[in-house]
């Protein structure tokens, strides 16, 4: 008669997995250790009142299912009806049941170690693998015998077999022996086998993996362990991995979680958990931890590199904790708190921590001086930190940061920032610029910082930061200046009319050949913003080559040989802009004639004409070549006529001029497009009336303008007007702008033109037949300044709606 496993007996036979731990070296099981009802050895034996054994849970069992039906209580085995129903412990048995099994259970475990070897048979591990199991949970003293006798390293080799079902059950044996037991656990922490361990969290096998997970939430338990699972190289990461995986079961993925919430407990885990993306436990230990933790998990958060969306949690979580510690008179914490507050501020979470009051103990950290001031490596992390903040585009004028509700853009917090910026270092510097930056994109806030800067002076400092040989610094002088250009830009011109070499710096980093950044794209705008109409600007630009080198970055920039694709627009709409200025001084300066002629400027404008999209690159591009269509007269080539003879001056009839072929229509003379300028040759026309569909009301004012030069009094008006009507058909657009009267500007220069186009009698017979225009002329009449209502009263003349004799203005020449 054997044991099995779970207790049970058998009679003179085998095991069906014919496994035996040399069974003739065994106590034989007697028949009084066998309960009759379950047929298992018997742990807590009772006796009936005949004098029959059974186990304590089996009868008692059985008498409640005699009761609940009725029936009389009844021996099993005699089937003789029973006075009663007490149960009489059977101590002696019992005793000799529990020393029958103490003997035999020690031999099983001597007799172990020969199925545990690397030459076992795989069903012998397995057997004897579980016999372990069953030992280990039966009791306490058991595990210790399993200990005692040293089968532990034998399980933990069982982990490097060839066999998957062996590796599964050894994990499984080593999660049963390790519960709650803390001696084996210990154990367990020496050598490699945690990190034997670990590598099955890597294992594809999802039984493999469920058991080393279970298995390491075991060890997990004790706070020895959790100090070695952590040191494991990509322990943490795996588990928070698991933790979070979809694919896996919910049981891995469950254990995994509570592995890690064990884990937390010490701190060098809790930095590895947030180093791997699982920052709870660090934000829970700045909120609740001692002064020593919150010092070195906000420490460590200052470190790491967060995404946007995390940093927006991290400051709903731990800002207003974080900024309570800034103010801590303990320079450790503040100094920890300041790196923190910086890796997390940002323009998506600027709105949290200004809630939390971050800003007046950071300007009062840049702005103090003596005892209490911040070293000059914590005020630049204070000025990186408002200058993320700033770049938020909130309206910082209603937020105060000091005693005196003061406010961000407050005239003196602008001069302390100012004064700062002329006192200190490179780097502080860059910082304290690109809060002004900030400040700056504000549409509100720029008005006070321009008058704070013009009440203090200190553009002339501004600008010579062009200078700077460090590109950070200098990039974010250009990057404020541009945004003050468009409100003190002749005060910007004037600064860099008079400094040295400043102008020249700025026109370099415009035109250098490399691909095109941010800076470029500020700086272009920066000379883009200065006023065009400036002669001595736009000639000492001249003097230093800035109008050869735009356009050499204009066609690289068209011909894609620049490379930059993100600031590309901005870049080419202020290189445009600066080209153009060459075209507002043709009048004052031949040289700006000659450089227009070499280079063929009007066909780059011609072609900018086309690029959709740009509409800034359009309108100025229109505005150009009006510039170089109103010079196309003067520039014009005049045919040479040979004089008459003496018949031929005194008898007209006698005078027969040559013919010459190959003129102008509109300038009566030779043209070209590079060297007269002239829109007819270039081919300009059609593109320029294009322009007039356009949604932007800029760019049709331009684009008309520029067509306005094929009508002016200098050149043949009747042949500008055949060429608007049969080069382009731009009468229709014309009458529609008229029409439509989408701003002042366009309803006088639509007026005007329309006045030139009705002096074509065909054009103006059509027009007569028209209400549509003759009211809106009629309304121009009535409505428009003084000279529009003249225009006016010309244009409705021309179709015989006012009578000649009218005489309530003066005739036009």
């Amino acid at each position: 008669m054997y044991v099995n496993l779970d207790g049970s007996y058998e009679r003179d036979s085998q095991s069906d997995d014919n496994y035996q731990f040399e069974r003739q070296h065994l106590e034989p099981i007697y028949d009084a250790f066998l309960c009759p009802l379950t047929n298992k050895v018997m742990r807590d034996p009772v006796s009936l009142e005949n004098g029959q054994t059974f186990e304590r849970e089996a009868i008692e069992k059985l008498f409640k299912e005699y009761r609940e039906s009725g029936k009389p209580l009844v021996c099993p085995v005699t089937q003789m009806e029973l006075r009663s129903p007490d149960l009489n412990p059977s101590v002696a048995l019992r005793n000799t049941i529990e020393q029958w099994t103490a003997r035999n259970e020690a031999a099983q475990i001597d007799m172990i170690p020969k199925s545990l070897t690397s030459g076992s048979a795989e069903g012998d591990v397995l057997r004897a693998l579980k016999y372990i199991q069953y030992l280990c949970e039966k009791s306490r003293l058991n595990k210790h015998a399993v200990r005692d006798a040293e089968l532990l390293p034998l399980i933990i080799d069982m982990l490097k077999s060839t066999s998957r079902r062996v590796r599964c059950r050894a994990l499984e044996t080593l999660r049963v022996s390790v519960k709650e037991d803390a001696d084996i656990k210990e154990m367990m922490a020496e050598g490699e086998v945690v990190r034997t361990i670990v590598k099955f969290l890597y294992n594809e096998q999802s039984r493999e993996k469920e058991e080393a997970v279970h298995l390491l939430y075991e060890l997990s338990k004790s706070e020895l362990l959790c100090e070695k699972i952590g040191s494991v190289n990509g322990a943490i990461f795996i588990l928070i991995g698991l933790s979070n995986g979809e694919s896996e079961s919910n049981f891995t993925v469950e254990t995994a979680e509570k592995t890690l919430q064990n884990l937390k407990i010490c701190e060098n885990n809790v930095l590895l958990m947030a180093e791997n993306g699982r920052l709870q436990p660090l934000l829970t230990e700045i909120l609740e931890g001692s002064s020593e933790t919150k010092l070195l998990m906000a420490n460590y958060l200052g470190e790491i590199t967060l995404s946007n969306d995390v940093k927006v949690d991290v400051a709903r979580s731990v800002g207003s904790s974080l900024i309570s510690l800034m103010r801590s008179g303990n320079n450790q914490l503040r100094e920890a708190s300041l790196r923190a507050l910086n890796q997390i501020a940002c323009e998506t979470s600027a709105r949290i921590l200004i809630d939390g009051e971050i800003l007046p103990p950071l300007v009062r950290g840049l702005f103090t001086v003596g005892p209490n001031q911040l070293p000059v490596r914590l005020k630049e992390v204070a000025a990186n930190i408002l200058a993320n903040i700033v770049n938020s585009g909130i309206d910082f004028d209603t937020i105060p940061v000091g005693p005196d509700h003061q406010t961000l853009v407050s005239e003196d917090i602008i001069h302390s920032l100012l004064q700062l910026i002329s006192n200190t270092g490179p780097t502080i510097e860059c910082k304290l610029l690109q809060i002004l930056v900030g400040l700056t994109s504000s549409d509100h806030a720029v008005l006070s910082i321009v008058s704070a800067i013009k009440s203090s002076g200190a553009l002339i400092s501004l600008v010579q930061f062009i200078e700077a040989p460090q590109r950070d610094l200098r990039s974010a002088s250009i990057k404020l200046l541009q945004n003050l250009s468009s409100h003190m830009n002749q005060e910007l011109a004037d600064a860099l009319r008079g400094a040295v070499g400043q102008l020249r710096s700025l026109i370099m980093i415009v035109t250098e050949n490399i691909g095109i950044n941010e800076e470029q794209a500020a700086a272009a705008g920066l000379l883009a913003e200065l006023p065009e109409r400036d002669l001595g600007l736009t000639r000492q630009m001249l003097d230093e080559g800035a109008f050869h080198l735009v356009i050499s970055r204009v066609c690289q920039v068209r011909h894609g040989e620049a490379r930059g694709i993100r600031f590309m627009n901005p870049y080419l709409e202020g290189l445009v802009r600066i080209l153009a200025r060459v075209t507002f001084i043709l009048l004052e300066e031949p040289a700006s004639v000659e450089l227009c002629q070499q280079n063929n400027i009007a066909a780059i404008f011609i072609d900018m004409l086309q690029l959709n999209g740009l509409d800034r690159v359009q309108m100025v591009s229109a505005l150009a070549l009006e510039s170089l269509s109103q010079e196309s007269h003067n520039l014009t080539k005049l045919p040479e006529l040979p004089r008459p003879g003496l018949c031929g001056s005194i008898f007209h009839c006698f005078s027969n001029q040559p013919v010459i072929t190959g003129l102008c229509k509109l300038h009566q003379g030779t043209c070209s497009l590079r060297d007269t300028f002239c829109l007819v040759e270039g081919h300009a026309v059609e593109k320029l009336v294009a322009l007039l569909d356009h949604t932007n009301e800029k760019v049709v004012e331009a684009a008309l303008a520029a067509l306005c030069t094929l009508l002016e009094d200098s050149v043949d008006i009747e042949q500008g007007v055949s060429i608007l009507c049969d080069v382009a058909d731009s009468v229709r657009p014309i009458f529609k702008i008229l029409l439509e009267k989408r701003t002042d500007y366009l309803m006088k220069r639509s007026v005007w033109v329309v006045e030139r186009l009705l002096r074509n009698n065909d054009i103006a017979k059509e027009v007569s037949m028209d209400q549509n225009i003759i009211s809106a002329l009629v309304d121009a009449f009535q409505h428009g300044d003084y000279k529009t209502k003249q225009i006016a009263e010309q244009a409705l003349r021309h179709v015989d709606k006012i009578p000649n004799f009218s005489g309530i203005f003066p005739n036009m020449g």
